[in-house]
């Protein structure tokens, strides 16, 4: 290289940032600014090696060139990042866009000629061959009426070789991410979406759950009533008397109970007449800690609300009467001071009030917290305890007790019981004292029959299904199936709330009486079924030769029975013969899980052993067993055990 090349080189390069400046930097971007043009690629000090970075050249790319300069003698457009410095060796081989001649000079659309396009390499000018004087600008480097590129333009071959190290629209250089491609497929269907085109039957499913308390309780009627005449000296600020509840398990205890609650607070905030229920499900919260402490921590609460409402009250108050104090004339307080000493005396209270945690207080503290709690003002409460005879198994009767004699010590409010129990006979275990107090009325809720029944299931069809989804037979069979075992009203709800969801699964248009037959085995072998199926397989050995044995008719079979038949069995599937004390461990698991019932008697001078029986049906639980793999190739099963009894 000569010393008059070098010359104009750096003349160029000063005009060049001469014009940057006037121009502004965007003048000397490609389109988007993600890569800058240059005659050269990027050499490491060798000439023969040229990095191409996957693109053609500034002036065979449309878009990668610099934006047109009109040819009025101003500087020539070069690449600035040519000269930054980046690479070795890149400092002695200055370029710019307009120093390499290349086939776009040729061709005004900037497009380069296919029959004399090669590689990068050919089409480049080596340093070599560079011109010592700048040709003139190109007429037009991009052209403006080209439609933009869209993804159907794109050729995949060609675009592999893109440059890795190129940056990214965030500014990263790396690999084209697949979060930032978008498939777009508004056809495909997602997995639930075949299950939501059926036209659903429900329309309102929570009214069959028995947590549903609804308005209106038929057949009911007498045992509301009396409930309600109890109570209603509540509402006069005195103390009802308190009540237990009998009844089997859905006639109804609980929604009535809960009914009758409603209507109570209801009509107490109507009167103005502070009364409240506060509901406790004794089969969760079964011990005098978790009692008391759930009911201390709810009257707290209460508190701290009336605190708040008072304490806004007051200050609006305070606010008035330091402008007028004739606005304290119609309240308790003479001056402002005695509002200013309430509004502290409040705040102080605010702060003791300290919820119970509930485990780590002894329980008298517990106990003296929730006393406080509830006589910190006047008002009337009913405590409703459901399941009470479970709280009376787990903790004895200590809790009934403490709450049935606090009204003797309340200043401000008193206390009423109500228990809800399905064990007629709980009140044999209780204290006399106790259950004198705490029976002082009985109310007894018998079975349902069958037109009842059909009656409740009719009224809650109205408001659960929609118009015509029930056929005429349905709800007399659910009422019959559910009438003929105990009158439970919560199984009929759960029977035709079932047979609605099998019909709404199989996309019927209404639920019929084939829906309401499955739902009443789907109900009866669902746990079964499921607890048969998941056993291991040596357990579904030593159940199905209990079955076998049975179906054979020997009853109340021994564990000896058992193992011969178990270990045949095992050889007919080629299965690993246990010993017979594991067999016995087996038979006991199957005991726990309800499935077998296992009783040890004693045979005298012959020992002990166990006589087993079963406690599911037997023709179900043989399905269930022979749908195993292994236990279903089992064919000569029966021969093998009427065998044994011929013998």
């Amino acid at each position: 290289m000569d010393e008059d090349t070098q010359t104009d080189d750096r003349d160029n390069r000063t005009e060049a940032t001469q014009g940057e400046t006037a121009l502004g930097s965007n003048a000397w971007r490609t389109d988007g600014g993600d890569t800058e043009s240059s005659g050269y690629a990027e050499s490491d000090g060798d000439p023969g090696h040229t990095d191409t970075g996957g693109d053609d050249s500034a002036a065979d790319s449309p878009d990668g060139g610099a934006e047109e300069i009109p040819d009025d003698g101003s500087t020539t457009p070069v690449d600035l990042h040519a000269y930054s410095g980046d690479a070795e060796g890149s400092a002695d081989t200055p370029t710019d866009s307009a120093d390499t001649p290349t086939d776009s000079a040729a061709d005004p659309s900037g497009r380069s000629d296919p029959e004399h396009a090669t590689d990068d390499t050919s089409t480049r000018a080596t340093p070599d061959d560079r011109s010592t004087d700048s040709p003139d600008p190109p007429e037009e480097s991009a052209d403006p009426d080209r439609d933009p590129v869209t993804a159907e333009d794109i050729d995949i071959e060609e675009t592999i070789g893109v440059d890795i190290d190129a940056p990214t629209e965030s500014g990263e250089a790396g690999d084209l991410g697949l979060d930032e491609v978008v498939l777009d497929d508004d056809e495909s269907q997602g997995l639930f979406d075949d299950l939501l085109s059926g036209e659903p039957i429900f329309e309102n499913k929570e009214v069959l759950r028995p947590s549903y308390t609804p308005h209106e309780l038929p057949h009911r009627n007498e045992q509301i009533n009396q409930m309600a005449t109890i109570l209603v000296s509540a509402l006069r600020g005195e103390t009802p008397s308190n009540i237990l509840i009998y009844g089997k398990t859905g006639t109804g205890k609980t929604a009535s109970a809960k009914f009758v609650s409603q209507e109570l607070e209801s009509t107490s905030k109507k009167y103005d007449v502070p009364c409240e229920v506060e509901y406790i499900n004794c089969e969760v919260t079964d011990t005098q800690y978790r009692v008391l402490a759930q009911l201390a921590n709810k009257f707290i609460e209460k508190n701290r609300e009336f605190i708040e409402s008072k304490l806004d009250e007051l200050e609006d108050l305070r606010s008035r009467a330091r402008g007028n104090e004739t606005t304290l004339s119609d309240t308790d307080f003479e001056t402002v001071d005695a509002v200013d000493a309430r509004i502290e005396q409040l705040e102080a209270d605010r702060e003791e009030m300290d919820a119970v945690p509930m485990t780590g207080w002894p329980t008298d503290r517990v106990y003296s917290t929730f006393f406080d709690a509830v006589d910190y003002e006047e008002r009337v409460v009913v405590i409703m305890l459901d399941e009470i005879d479970k709280l009376v198994e787990k903790s004895g009767d200590d809790t009934l007790y403490n709450l049935s004699r606090m009204n003797s010590e309340l200043v401000n409010s008193r206390i009423s019981i109500m228990g809800i129990s399905n064990d007629l006979k709980f009140t044999d275990f209780l204290d006399p004292r106790v259950k004198s107090s705490l029976g002082e009325e009985e109310i007894v809720f018998p079975p349902y029959d069958a037109n009842q029944l059909r009656d409740i299931l009719q009224h809650r069809a109205n408001v659960a299904f929609k118009p015509d989804a029930l056929t005429d037979d349905v709800i007399p069979l659910c009422a019959a199936f559910a009438a003929q075992e105990h009158g439970d009203a919560r199984r009929a709800l759960d029977l035709l709330r079932t047979a609605g969801e099998l019909a709404e699964r199989g996309q019927a248009d209404a639920v019929e009486e084939a829906h309401v037959r499955k739902a009443q085995d789907k109900i009866e072998l669902d746990r079964v079924v499921e607890v048969v199926r998941t056993l291991p397989t040596q357990s579904k050995i030593v159940l199905f030769s209990t079955i076998l044995l049975e179906k054979n008719g020997v009853h109340n079979v021994n564990t000896g029975e058992v193992f011969n038949i178990y270990k045949r069995l095992c050889e007919e599937i080629d299965a690993d013969v246990l010993t017979q004390r594991r067999v016995t461990d087996l038979i006991s698991e199957l005991d726990m899980l309800g499935i077998v019932n296992a009783v040890v008697v004693s045979k005298g001078r012959y020992g002990r052993t166990k006589e087993i029986s079963l406690s599911v049906p037997i023709e179900e639980t043989e399905a269930v067993l022979l749908s195993d793999s292994r236990l279903g190739d089992i064919e000569t099963a029966q021969p093998f055990v009427q065998a044994r009894f011929d013998n």
